[in-house]
């Protein structure tokens, strides 16, 4: 008998679902005939290789505690991975059909252990290795000079890569690279005109190979052939840009002409280029990256031979580029604002590297209404000391933004709430906390200001002004109530753009389960059920918090959703479903009262005999074992 460990073999489907949830375990389900190498460790897992995308080494086992755990060197790291279940219903059906799994032997199990911690061993995914040659240069050794050009013209013939790599290296140590220039800047075309697409869930896709370019740009660069390279990196940038901006990929074409780009940045260093046009070459390229594609060549233009009367220069040329960019139309002209700010940025980079340090805060300042750089302003400010000065820029600056950029008004209020703790106001402090909380009623922000006012012994007060805020939606910091302890902080709130309805239920239950008022929570949920708010989501949290101590509460919550999910006729919704069923089993387990669970699930399986899938997903709610 195959000897796994105990856990693993009285898996039901109903654990395997509450483990790796629906949508993973149908898709590990598909998965179960690419799982291959099978093998079970020591301590009664399970190991195997998975192939999809790639080959992926997959562990499954059990932690200390009793409960399945799981490693895969594919790329999923939102939890257990579809490879993962694979594994298990594969191992367990060859348990179940009686089929012995042998043990991982010393190597596998080291081969997985690098594998584990992200090595490379020297090993492809097949287990052979990739980094010896000396069975092939051994060969070839022993080969005579017609054999061995034969064999290559042979290859050349039957393989267009081989033949390709023939002249391009010709062409790289003739000197005479025209045509292979050429050549590569028609690859460019084809490369980045080609369709840029990968489907994660389905492991298909269609992904242009920049391999070949990336080769051969190192290779001109390495020849000294900087100038060309450089000139067919702003082909390769222009073209690559668009193809990634129309791409949907997860960021892999991405990725690819990055790595381009890296080689290009070298060649500018080494171009023919003045070390200020070079500055200026690679500074366009920044301020037309909306990708991140250039991010690798910032360490380039930092380098030392780029002194500061280079950088002095670069600062005229930049001057004149800000004075002539159009300023904003509107505070809805992100897009202006974000070009003006980005050409603004790089010229204090140039006044910093020129050693001009002065000069950027009366930029700045000067900026500051039209990019909304306030939060800049004041951080300098700061650091030279002069507080003052920093609050009145931050009291501007929220005035100017907090009716059209709420998040740069936020973050100056943040800076006002910072500033009047370091001058020991802990109540000005706690009063910006609570505009935040009316701002933005949640839990967060309740525990942020309850921790604040109980710290000056105001939280009674306090507590009973937002609770009724929630309920009828009187600020009582507007209201003029004497009851009020806070101070009325330096900023008045701009206009709320939309206004919660009142009461605010989902806040209300919110704090009620943190708070562990579970009575409150059901009332609560009835009154909101009663004004016909539900919300699915906040309806689960409750059945959670509640199962305990009113069942009959989270037992009503989780029928309604599991029959709201049978009646989409879906087979993904049957899994949504068996979820809750399985939870309410649980339930009526402790309770003593399965027959009632028993006859619900009787009474499904009438109502709904025809749909088949559904029937099957029923049954593996009434916890048989996978190997039984």
């Amino acid at each position: 008998m195959t000897i796994l460990h105990e856990t693993i073999l009285n898996l039901s489907l109903d654990d395997l679902r509450q483990w790796a949830g629906s949508k993973i375990l149908n898709r590990g389900k598909s998965y179960q005939n690419n799982v291959y190498d099978l093998a079970r460790t020591e301590d009664g897992g399970l190991l195997a290789w998975v192939s999809g995308t790639d080959d992926y080494e997959t562990w499954v086992g059990v932690d200390d505690d009793g409960g399945l755990d799981h490693f895969c060197t594919c790329p999923y790291d939102w939890g257990v991975c579809k490879h993962a279940v694979a594994l298990l219903l594969t191992g367990l059906a060859e348990v179940k059909d009686g089929a012995e799994i042998s043990l991982a032997d010393d190597d596998r199990m080291e081969f997985f252990a690098v594998s584990e911690d992200d090595e490379d061993d020297g090993y492809d995914d097949c287990g052979q290795s990739h980094n010896d040659t000396t069975a092939v240069s051994s060969i070839l050794q022993k080969m005579k000079k017609a054999e061995l050009l034969a064999m290559l013209t042979g290859f050349a013939q039957q393989y267009p890569e081989v033949k390709r790599d023939i002249l391009e290296t010709d062409q790289l140590q003739s000197g005479d690279i025209e045509k292979l220039v050429c050549s590569l800047a028609t690859e460019i075309d084809e490369v980045t005109s080609e369709e840029a697409y990968y489907n994660h869930w389905r492991d298909e896709g269609s992904l242009p190979d920049y391999d070949h370019i990336h080769q051969q740009l190192s290779a001109l660069l390495n020849k000294g052939h900087a100038d060309e390279v450089v000139k067919l990196g702003k082909q390769l940038w222009q073209q690559g840009s668009e193809q990634v901006g129309h791409s949907h990929d997860d960021g892999q074409t991405a990725e690819e002409v990055a790595g381009c780009m890296d080689i290009i940045f070298a060649a500018v260093e080494s171009s023919s280029m003045t070390k200020t046009e070079q500055l200026l070459w690679s500074i366009d390229i920044f301020l037309e990256d909306d990708y991140s594609l250039s991010d690798a060549g910032r360490e380039y233009i930092y380098a030392e031979h780029y002194r500061k009367e280079h950088w002095q220069e670069v600062t005229s040329v930049l001057q004149d580029r800000l004075d002539k960019t159009r300023k904003p139309t509107g505070s809805d002209d992100y897009s202006g604002r974000y070009h003006r700010e980005q050409v603004m940025n790089w010229l204090i980079t140039a006044f910093e590297e020129s050693g001009r340090e002065e000069l950027v805060l009366p930029l700045l300042e000067k900026e500051a209404h039209t990019v909304q750089c306030y939060g800049r302003v004041v951080d300098i400010l700061l650091d030279d000391g002069k507080v003052a000065q920093a609050r009145e820029w931050c009291i501007k600056g929220y005035e100017r933004t907090k009716n059209s950029a709420a998040h740069i008004a936020s973050s100056l209020q943040k800076k006002l709430r910072e500033l009047a703790r370091q001058d020991n106001k802990p109540e000005l402090a706690a009063s910006y906390l609570a505009q935040d909380f009316f701002a933005s009623p949640g839990l967060q922000n309740y525990l942020d200001l309850q921790k604040a006012c109980k710290e000056i012994e105001c939280w009674p007060n306090v507590h009973a002004g937002i609770m009724k805020y929630l309920e009828n939606g009187q600020r009582p910091d507007l209201s003029g109530r004497k009851s009020w302890p806070l101070p009325a902080p330096d900023v008045v709130p701009g206009e709320q753009r939309f206004q919660p309805d009142f009461p605010i239920h989902g806040v209300l239950i919110d704090i009620a389960i943190h708070e562990k008022r579970l009575d409150d929570v059901v009332a609560l949920y009835r009154q909101q059920k009663g004004q016909n708010r539900l919300h699915g989501s906040r309806d689960k949290q409750i059945a959670e918090a509640v199962a305990k101590s009113h069942p009959e509460v989270s037992l009503a919550i989780w029928q309604r959703l599991a029959l709201g999910q049978i009646n989409l006729v879906k087979p993904a919704a049957y899994e949504v479903a068996a979820t809750y069923l399985g939870k309410m089993r649980r339930v009526y387990e402790q309770t003593e009262q399965l027959a009632i669970w028993q006859d619900l699930i009787t009474a499904i399986r009438t109502e709904h005999k025809r749909r088949r899938r559904l029937l099957e997903v029923l049954d593996s709610l009434i916890g048989k074992r996978l190997i039984d």
